[in-house]
């Protein structure tokens, strides 16, 4: 199974997904970004966003499916994904391959993005690239938020303002995982 926590730059998907795996041990954290940022140590992406890469949406589906083949445990995999495209090939290619996928997506206000994003540190040792980030996520706020209207028919839409214990306790249940406490 992999359990797929979408939303927003800043809208709680790494929180929720360490949460996750404290409390479903069993479960592998696989995040895509990783996967994002070896590519783009070997190629060049001209856009900006290695998601663009479609050798980063296939790497993504192939170590998914190597992971759960090796494994055998289910993935918590919290990565942004707000391209309809994009999700829809990624998924369908997990799908496609026998894979039970189950989407959540956060649903976060613009207005409480903008006040995490500006909350938040990404890289402390480097202030001018931590405000480089921080204006490049703020910039994706609108989309992500749009990107909530346009979502498969089977994604879980999940309040991300909610407290981090009570969304993890609605995925678990989703997922039929029973919680450890």
């Amino acid at each position: 199974m992999v359990v797929w926590v979408n939303g927003p730059f800043g809208g709680g998907k790494t929180t929720l997904v360490e949460e996750l795996a404290e409390r479903w041990p069993q479960a592998l954290v696989y995040d895509p970004e990783l996967v994002g940022f070896a590519v783009r140590e070997i190629v060049p992406v001209p856009t900006g966003d290695f998601q663009d890469l479609v050798v980063w949406r296939q790497s993504v589906v192939d170590l998914a499916l190597r992971l759960l083949a090796a494994y055998e445990r289910p993935l918590l995999v919290p990565m942004t994904l707000v391209d309809a495209d994009y999700l829809r090939e990624i998924h369908d290619a997990l799908q496609s391959a026998g894979v039970e996928l189950r989407h959540f997506f956060l649903k976060v206000s613009a207005e409480e993005l903008a006040t995490r994003i500006d909350a938040q540190a990404f890289t402390p040792d480097d202030p001018e690239r931590d405000a480089r980030v921080r204006v490049w996520r703020k910039e994706q706020i609108a989309r992500c938020v749009a990107a909530a209207r346009g979502l498969p028919a089977d994604t879980v839409l999940l309040d991300g303002e909610l407290p981090t214990r009570v969304l993890a306790d609605r995925v678990l249940e989703e997922v039929k995982v029973a919680p450890r406490a």
